[in-house]
């Protein structure tokens, strides 16, 4: 009796990854997170509730660390400029090249590394849209903040609304400030370096780089240090759930190839009896009827049963 699997432990066929398949899939969740941040701008005056909210618990909390570095790098600007790079490029450019990386160099990896850093991209996303947060740099002056973007905007080609450049301020949500995707992003690029970068180098550049990331989302004042807490929080969540997202979608793909396959027509029947229904024994079809016709034949003969076949009787 053949054996059946049980449903939702059904073995599913690896397939290869191309990188046409997986582009247009990583634009197109990039374009979700650009359109997020984009269209869940909340109201001003709740975004900022939001922000002086964070700042009262940072105090509370003595966790505030964004007065000090802000000045910081507003006084020094050998560490301003460099923090507005950083802040304005990296996060654009260092995340992909690892996903590259790995595509390229880490195929046992990738799919898992790539689904863990979507999954959190799209919790970030919730997080823009239900706690519109404005971010230290936006509050007025009588909170301390100096917006080092705006501050240095001469030696780069961000001008004083967020790292965008100059001109296309209004094409971002300059209030999607919790949580920290700069942070969560750096963060998933400091793991996967860690993992799988092989040399000491890789290390110890997989821990400077969240690390140094935080520092300047903080000292550019575009970020409270409880945005990158939850930056980190969300990546966690996202690691939690990129297990059950691939498992989903590798049994939708099986479903789905299921569906799409043709039923190879059918040729006839490979067995002997062509559906007719045979008793334990018989191999031949109809071999009941032969045997009972050879039994109604009148009178057969000695020499046809053999030499040894006793006379019939008279």
């Amino acid at each position: 009796m053949p054996q059946t699997e049980t449903p939702g432990t059904e073995v599913v066929p690896r397939t290869r990854l191309r990188w046409w398949t997986e582009l247009p899939l990583i634009l197109l969740v990039y374009g979700c997170y650009s359109a997020g941040r984009l269209l869940a701008r909340g109201d001003v005056s709740s975004a900022v509730d939001h922000g002086l909210a964070i700042l009262r618990i940072e105090k509370l909390l003595h966790l505030n660390a964004e007065h000090p570095l802000n000045r910081l790098f507003t006084r020094e600007p050998w560490l301003g400029v460099p923090a507005d790079f950083w802040y304005a490029s990296l996060h654009y450019l260092i995340t992909p090249a690892i996903l590259i990386w790995l595509f390229r160099a880490r195929t046992a990896h990738y799919r898992a590394a790539r689904t863990w850093l979507m999954a959190s991209t799209f919790i970030g996303l919730i997080g823009f849209t239900l706690l519109p947060t404005c971010p230290p740099r936006l509050l007025s002056a009588d909170h301390g903040f100096v917006d080092t973007m705006a501050h240095y905007s001469s030696y780069g080609w961000w001008g004083g609304e967020a790292s965008a450049p100059r001109g296309m301020g209004a094409m971002t949500n300059q209030y999607a400030a919790m949580p920290s995707l700069h942070v969560g992003w750096a963060l998933w690029c400091g793991v996967m370096l860690w993992r799988h970068g092989g040399t000491r180098l890789m290390k110890v550049f997989g821990v400077a780089y969240p690390l140094l990331t935080a520092l300047v989302v903080m000292g550019t004042a575009n970020h409270y240090f409880l945005d990158a807490v939850a930056g980190v929080a969300v990546m966690g969540v996202g690691l939690l759930l990129a297990p059950r997202v691939m498992r989903g979608a590798d049994l939708l793909r099986a479903r789905l190839s299921r569906r799409t396959t043709p039923v190879p027509e059918s040729t006839g029947s490979p067995i002997v009896s062509a559906g007719c229904q045979t008793s334990a024994g018989e191999r031949i079809p109809r071999q009941r009827e032969s045997q009972r016709a050879s039994a109604a034949e009148p009178d057969a003969s000695p020499s046809d049963a053999g030499e040894g076949a006793p006379a019939a009787a008279r």
